[in-house]
């Protein structure tokens, strides 16, 4: 009889884990697709949203299109075939969606833009991100603290301005956010651009490329500072900061006798956090993926259950076709005062990798 009792015990464990795998396997399959893994910080929120996905009982299709436009409209389209129940993208270009995302609506397919708003489209359910705007006003407010206007110095002080890629919603809200704080103290001549070059149309780069902000870079300082110093340059991202670094570094930057500028930045990608610590970049943004993963993952989830969807923007973001509801995370400013301790305590990167 024991004997018999185990055994039965055993079968219906048995057919509690099968039940467990098959409903978790049952939740769905979710698509996801990033824009490229040239950016660490691309690979890492790929990454974080698989892991969150997973846990939550999900399976995941986890593509990268490389930045090519066509490429990630192929992959999508691959995902609805495969019969994806929601899709979460992070578009190359958020006007290219259109088409594709009314074949994943006509199938009943949830769409979540992450990160980057899809435009457009009145297929977009959701939008995660980070609040774009105060992400600007952090930047432009690390270049006043870097150049002492907090302090009471008052200049004048020569400013080159940097956009992010105009086919970004993002770009324009970084850009919106840091110019409302600049703007005054331009109009005021305390801050002075001496290119004149202003405004995402003349100011955006394209892909977010590094080499394109370099050469531009480049042009500046040989155009408009032969006999003049860069105070300070707007970047609103690292990768961009890199190559305005290395620009300046070859005509002499970076020296006893010719500090670097006060350059901005985003997304605390590791060989600006080490430029931060070495005092070749002022600052950057930290806009923690992990969080932003698992707030995705856990709006997607409630979606899918029929639970309410968190979101605590209504307004922000218009697509051209509706407003699409948000979640709005905090985004932080950090500099050699406080970097290498934010990224150890909060696990993003380990000791060793600062060093």
């Amino acid at each position: 009889m024991k004997a018999i009792k185990t055994l039965l015990a055993g079968a219906l464990l048995a057919a509690f884990s099968l039940t467990t795998h098959v409903s978790a396997a049952d939740k769905g399959l979710i698509g996801i697709s990033m824009p490229t893994k040239s950016s660490t910080r691309w690979i890492s929120d790929g990454d974080s949203m698989v892991k969150e996905f997973t846990s939550l009982g999900y399976a995941t299709d986890l593509q990268y299109a490389e930045d090519d436009i066509p490429n990630q409209l192929a992959q999508i389209e691959n995902m609805v075939t495969k019969g994806a129940k929601v899709l979460v993208i992070a578009a190359i270009d958020g006007t290219t969606l259109s088409d594709i995302l009314q074949k994943a609506h006509d199938k009943g397919v949830k769409v979540f833009a992450y990160d980057r708003l899809i435009r457009n489209s009145g297929n977009v359910d959701y939008y995660a991100t980070f609040d774009n705007f105060q992400v600007g006003v952090l930047q432009a407010n690390s270049l006043l603290q870097g150049l002492g206007i907090n302090k009471g110095k008052t200049g004048p002080f020569n400013i080159e301005l940097f956009g992010g890629s105009p086919d970004d919603n993002n770009a324009f809200f970084f850009y919106d956010g840091a110019m409302s704080v600049l703007q005054p103290l331009i109009d005021k001549k305390q801050l002075v651009v001496q290119s004149n070059q202003m405004g995402m149309k003349t100011v955006g780069t394209l892909r977010w490329d590094g080499a394109v902000a370099q050469a531009r870079m480049d042009n500046l300082l040989s155009a408009f500072y032969s006999n003049k110093r860069v105070d300070a340059v707007l970047s609103p991202y690292d990768g961009l900061s890199r190559g305005i670094i290395s620009s300046l570094k070859g005509v002499g930057y970076g020296t006893a006798s010719q500090p670097m500028p006060i350059i901005s930045g985003q997304d605390a990608e590791l060989p600006s956090v080490k430029g931060i610590l070495s005092g070749e970049q002022y600052s950057t943004v930290f806009k923690d993926t992990r969080v932003l993963a698992k707030t995705t993952a856990a709006m997607v989830d409630a979606a899918m259950s029929g639970k309410q969807v968190q979101i605590n923007d209504t307004k922000t973001y218009n697509n051209g076709v509706k407003i699409v509801p948000s979640n709005l995370l905090v985004p932080v400013a950090a500099d050699k005062s406080n970097i290498k301790d934010m990224m150890i305590s909060s696990g993003y990167y380990k000791a060793e990798q600062l060093n």
